[in-house]
């Protein structure tokens, strides 16, 4: 079963949505107990990184994902569940995040960047998606395929090796990591039609 972790950030429906359309059998689950007994992990979220953090402190759940994530089980990270994952996050002062994966999460700045006052702040619709190398989240897709957006903040990973795949907004950013058991993306697969879908039916196959 894949456990959706509900800590009262984002539309968890539409992600439990978007694996029931690939067949796979997913649970919304809010208990340190159930995301222990869950063979698959979602870490979902829409908001502030200082909420989300404060969110999952006051419901006893820090630890249970973080345990989840080492643990080897397939872990998956959407959006804001990616942000979270880094050491911290700059969003409204200085939050600390998770802690699993060294780096830090900062906002889009394209001041003094010749040709980008154009950009809106937050990034929001479809970008194309790159990566150079095989990842089992991204059978039967190929580098350069559209995903759908929606956010102001970007990861900055300290370990480049953990940056899988990358979008260009004003400069190039990390829209996707991984590391061993552990996968996050910045963007939505459960909004990105069949890309999204083949992406969640990749990872309920894990």
């Amino acid at each position: 079963m894949i456990g959706i972790i509900d800590y009262g950030m984002g539309n968890l429906r539409s992600v439990q949505k978007g694996f029931e359309r690939v067949g796979a059998a997913a649970e919304i689950v809010t208990t340190a107990r159930q995301i222990e007994q869950a063979d698959k992990v979602v870490l979902p979220g829409v908001g502030a990184f200082g909420d989300a953090i404060a969110h999952l402190r006051s419901q006893g759940l820090v630890e249970p994902v973080r345990e989840a994530a080492r643990s080897g089980r397939p872990f998956l990270g959407i959006c804001l569940g990616l942000q979270l994952l880094f050491d911290v996050g700059y969003e409204d002062g200085e939050h600390r995040g998770l802690g699993l994966v060294p780096g830090r999460v900062v906002r889009f700045d394209f001041s003094g960047l010749p040709g980008a006052s154009n950009l809106k702040v937050p990034h929001m619709g479809w970008n194309s998606l790159r990566w150079d190398r095989p990842c089992p989240l991204m059978s039967d897709l190929e580098s350069g395929r559209h995903f759908y957006f929606v956010h102001s903040y970007y990861v900055v990973p300290e370990d480049a090796n953990v940056a899988f795949g990358w979008c260009d907004y004003g400069r190039p950013f990390t829209a996707m990591i991984w590391r061993d058991n552990l996968f996050a993306t910045q963007f939505h697969p459960e909004k990105s039609q069949t890309a999204g879908l083949t992406l969640l039916r990749n990872f309920a196959a894990l």
